[in-house]
């Protein structure tokens, strides 16, 4: 066994992903309502983990937030679970937010066939990263997101190392306390313990990572302005759901009926965001545009609200 062979076998021993849990060591013979009682007391030690690292969170966001401003992209990258974590999230970004294609890219160790099934080998071939990121035209001021439940993956490990020598921000999502991780803007590690199945991340790692993703990508949405309120003012009303959805959001936001909705959305060509600013301020649709753009996308900022958020 080579020495990086007997390294990398030592890391992952070590990893808290891969330990057993000894809360569990009897799920097999336990009548199945029992079982459930074990899955769903494990996993309430999720959401304490993940506000622990609040603040590793939010410190990413603000980098998150930087980049997108300045014309970058949010790239995850990850393999397996993690890497399907990531293109779940960046998958969601078009229609919820209005963000165009390609402003949120996941990429994941094996390419797209990996999105279904196992592709062997595929996280551990580092070059392939590089690749990858070379063909996703890597370059300031893109930030990647690498996410590996025990840090130790070596795909993702050298997709940040090659991102930093490009000049990109960087931030491992990861849940290993024990790991020996590369040098990175950000690093977010909810301890979640090991799992109820050991060495199984789709389980406690795979809830934690989806709920900071989670974070990283709505929240940088909020901070952008693609909500108001708590209302998704960018979707794209792309079939009859989100048609419904985006006029429910007029009439909420605008606090008018259901009739004046569909008219300001017609007027607006169906920007939810600028309906609401006529419902709420009247004038043109392009008065309405130019108030909005004027107010960085920030729709309460372009009505003249209240504001209690300087950020």
């Amino acid at each position: 066994m080579s020495t990086n062979e007997t390294s990398k076998k030592l890391e992952t021993s070590g990893a808290l992903t891969e330990k057993r849990n000894p809360r569990t060591v009897a799920i097999d013979r336990l009548p199945t309502r029992e079982v459930v009682r074990v899955f769903s007391r494990e996993d309430r030690s999720v959401f304490d983990a993940v506000e622990a690292v609040g603040d590793d969170i939010a410190h990413a966001i603000e980098i998150i937030v930087a980049g997108l401003r300045r014309g970058g992209r949010l790239l995850y990258i990850g393999a397996g679970t993690s890497g399907r974590l990531g293109v779940l999230d960046a998958s969601e970004c078009p229609p919820t937010f209005g963000v165009k294609q390609g402003v949120v890219v996941a990429l994941i160790a094996g390419g797209a066939q990996a999105i279904t099934q196992a592709v062997e080998g595929a996280e551990d071939d580092g070059n392939q990263a590089i690749n990858d990121l070379k063909s996703a035209e890597l370059t300031p001021p893109d930030v990647l997101v690498g996410i590996s439940a025990s840090g130790l993956t070596v795909y993702v490990r050298e997709a940040l190392a090659y991102s930093s020598r490009m000049g990109c921000r960087t931030v491992l999502l990861t849940c290993n306390p024990y790991g020996n991780f590369p040098k990175v803007d950000v690093l977010i590690n909810p301890v979640v313990g090991p799992e109820v199945i050991t060495g199984s991340t789709r389980l406690k790692c795979g809830t934690a990572c989806k709920m900071v993703l989670n974070m990283l990508s709505s929240i940088s949405m909020i901070r952008l302005g693609k909500v108001y309120q708590n209302l998704m003012v960018d979707l794209m009303p792309t079939n009859e759901k989100l048609k419904k959805r985006a006029l429910q959001i007029v009439m909420d936001g605008g606090g008018i009926p259901n009739y004046e909705a569909e008219v300001h959305l017609l007027e607006a060509d169906g920007e939810v965001k600028t309906a609401i600013y006529l419902a709420k301020k009247g004038g043109s649709p392009k008065e309405a545009r130019e108030a909005i753009l004027k107010s960085q996308g920030i729709l309460y900022k372009a009505l003249k609200e209240e504001d209690d958020d300087d950020q």
